[in-house]
């Protein structure tokens, strides 16, 4: 996709948020926009893919916070850090490193916190 058709998550990130602070949206709506967000932050925003190579990061175009570029070794080296407790404290460095994947990270972590919190509202009595 070229120009803004690139970026339609964030409308649909705005729009989830713009349901938290209105409380218009039931649950279920939250829900969904908080699965869509967090999907298309994890796995679809353009930055930099970051991962590990030889000379340093690697400045290639990727898409989304947790996939590398076009290099094969590259393709899922952020996501297989996940299930790997060593590799943490690395995962944060290459999802925080500059603020494009920054934004992307804290992003999709919001979009995750938000489907959580859309779950537990109803069954914990709170609002609809």
């Amino acid at each position: 996709m070229d120009g803004f058709g690139k970026y339609w998550g964030w409308i649909i990130f705005a729009v989830l948020i713009a349901g938290w602070l209105s409380f218009d949206f039931g649950p279920v709506v939250l829900l969904v926009l908080s699965g869509i967000s967090a999907f298309y932050f994890f796995f679809n925003v353009p930055v930099w893919c970051g991962a590990e190579g030889r000379g340093g990061s690697c400045r290639n175009n990727s898409h989304g916070a947790l996939m590398g570029c076009h290099l094969r070794q590259h393709k899922f080296q952020k996501l297989k850090m996940i299930f790997w407790s060593a590799r943490w404290a690395r995962l944060r460095q290459e999802l925080f490193q500059n603020a494009t994947t920054t934004l992307a990270s804290l992003g999709g972590i919001l979009a995750v916190t938000s489907g959580v919190a859309a779950t537990l509202q109803p069954l914990f009595g709170g609002g609809w």
